[in-house]
């Protein structure tokens, strides 16, 4: 009649339950009974189904014996339930223990939310590893639901930590390594830190608590992020172009030809320049740099191109002449994408404008009648708060190349 003795529901006659509660039309009844005891809720009161069919409505008669009515839904009270499994000696325990034999064990929902509980906090525990400078940020994302939202389960979210935990105890790297060689030599996989993966996107949120890399967006900011700790993505496709910038063999030797300079960003990271010139010139378009070069030749002022947006080789670079001393002095276009450029560059490393200002540009309007309309979203100028409403006032898209005998001035010997 039952399972072995010690086990729940060993005195129940399992043959006479499944002909009677384990017919396939009280499905619905048994359901409804482990759902309660999933909550540990009572076994009492009645239970009732929408739209029941014939069959089902004989398979409760069977069950209770009686009619249990004709109304348009059909309810079933559990303790009469009980009462029929008791007295029948099908169940002398009653209907708890009638639904374990018949489904199996039930867990209970407030025990599997404490399991689960416990197994989140375990899943954190890797961070536990890490020094006391990432102590505010580990505790940051335990509470921000990050893990969760990438991991979903606490299993993965364990080892998705383990993994940040070994990368960031690595970090910084000290001389500067390859993306995918640290992944490969730390995590085993040279793919474990590419863009849009889970690890890569909370190790880089560790790798900015870490270096105190400041908040933005873009593939470029991954770039300089990961550099920031000493990690190259793209280290040889990140460039910059120079001009008389001097510091390395290989750049003393094009300064003095007077040819123009392109720099990785693995090279700058490996042997940044070691002397920094007193005042740099940055441009935004190469066509200035190209003149400048046949124009004055090793004589030209020190130059650097960002050719748009600044790189991550560009940003290292001014970076670290800024550090050294060098006064930078900046131009780009006069429109809403060269302001914009001029922004971006400004929330990095200081600058001063290099002929970039309100007055600067309305001389070049003036001077320039055949510039086309400007177009596009406006943008704010931090470093001139006149230099926005002027590009407003006339209207005119003014890029560097119309400037050119201009800044060319500025950079004769």
């Amino acid at each position: 009649m039952s399972g072995p003795a010690g086990e729940p529901g060993r005195r129940i006659d399992r043959d006479r339950l499944h002909r009677l509660l384990g017919d396939p039309d009280l499905t619905w009844l048994v359901e409804r009974v482990r759902r309660r005891m999933e909550r540990d809720e009572p076994l009492t009161g009645p239970v009732t189904l929408a739209a029941p069919t014939p069959a089902q409505r004989a398979a409760a008669e069977r069950l209770l014996g009686r009619s249990p009515g004709t109304g348009r839904s059909l309810s079933v009270r559990l303790e009469a339930v009980d009462e029929v499994l008791r007295r029948s000696a099908i169940s002398p325990e009653g209907l708890a223990p009638a639904v374990t034999a018949l489904t199996g064990p039930i867990a209970r929902l407030a025990e599997v939310r404490e399991r689960e509980v416990r197994a989140w906090q375990d899943a954190y525990t890797p961070l536990a590893e890490l020094g006391p400078e990432l102590s505010a940020w580990a505790e940051r994302l335990r509470q921000d639901g990050l893990v969760r939202r990438l991991a979903r389960n606490p299993e993965a979210a364990k080892t998705l930590l383990t993994g940040t935990a070994a990368a960031l105890r690595a970090l910084p790297a000290d001389p500067a390594v390859s993306l995918p060689a640290f992944a490969n030599a730390v995590l085993g996989d040279a793919h474990a830190l590419d863009d849009g993966t889970p690890l890569a996107t909370v190790v880089l949120s560790g790798v900015r608590a870490l270096t105190g890399f400041p908040d933005g967006s873009g593939a470029e900011w991954r770039r300089e992020a990961w550099a920031s700790a000493g990690l190259l993505k793209g280290a040889l496709s990140s460039t910059v172009l120079t001009l008389g910038l001097r510091g390395t063999p290989a750049l003393d030797w094009l300064a003095d030809a007077g040819e123009p300079a392109v720099l990785t960003l693995r090279q700058l990271t490996h042997a940044p320049p070691r002397t920094a010139p007193t005042v740099v010139y940055v441009c935004e378009n190469p066509t200035v740099l190209a003149t400048a070069a046949d124009t004055h030749g090793a004589g030209c002022a020190p130059l650097i191109c960002l050719q748009g947006q600044p790189s991550a080789a560009a940003l290292t670079l001014l970076r670290h002449l800024h550090s050294q001393g060098s006064t930078l002095r900046y131009h780009g276009d006069f429109d809403w994408g060269g302001l914009r450029i001029a922004g971006t560059l400004l929330r990095h490393v200081p600058w001063e404008p290099w002929r970039y200002t309100a007055a600067d540009y309305r001389a070049a309007a003036a001077a320039t009648p055949l510039a086309p309309p400007l177009t596009g979203t406006p943008a704010d100028a931090p470093w001139d708060a006149e230099l926005a409403p002027a590009l407003t006032t006339w209207g005119l898209r003014v890029e560097e190349e119309a400037v050119l005998e201009v800044l060319l001035a500025d950079l004769a010997p």
